[in-house]
């Protein structure tokens, strides 16, 4: 499935931005610490989270995980060029890309190069596995680009909701 934006915006009120941002600070909030936060009853506060979660504002839930914890301390950055910019392999490129667990993100992007990709590897032995068995069999790619990053600088999950 293509990667796509939503074109459209949600009218939020302040409660709304509220709610998302302590729920991007603090994601195991109970519905008693969501409401003191957003300055809602409970019941209120109940029915705006759900509303948001059918709206498609709030998209789902996660643990956010030290990738070094796990093994895999190695971020790439790949930049990717395809040999045709025609729909068709435009979309069997991105099909491909959701079956790699490596591949975290994929980016269309504008400017040189097509997409961007963020991949995780354990080591350079892993990230040369990746890129043998993953990165050059991925359909309609002309040319690979990697940049390896040496430290993360900044990590944000949330998003600055003004």
């Amino acid at each position: 499935m293509p990667l796509a934006v939503k074109s459209s915006t949600h009218d939020l009120d302040i409660a709304d931005k509220r709610l998302l941002s302590h729920l991007q600070a603090h994601g195991r909030a109970t519905n008693v610490e969501l409401a003191e936060a957003a300055h809602l009853s409970e019941s209120a506060c109940f029915r705006r989270v759900r509303a948001l979660e059918a709206e498609g504002v709030i998209t789902g839930y996660a643990a956010a995980v030290d990738p070094r914890a796990v093994g895999l301390g190695l971020s790439v950055f790949v930049s990717i060029t395809l040999a045709s910019q025609a729909q068709d392999v435009l979309s069997a490129f991105e099909a491909a890309v959701t079956e790699a667990p490596e591949i975290m993100e994929c980016h269309l992007m504008t400017g040189q190069a097509d997409y961007v990709l963020r991949v995780v590897a354990a080591d350079m032995d892993d990230l040369e596995r990746v890129h043998a068995t993953r990165l050059t069999r991925l359909p309609g790619v002309a040319r690979i680009n990697s940049s390896i990053a040496l430290r993360t600088v900044v990590r944000r999950t949330a998003l600055p909701l003004r």
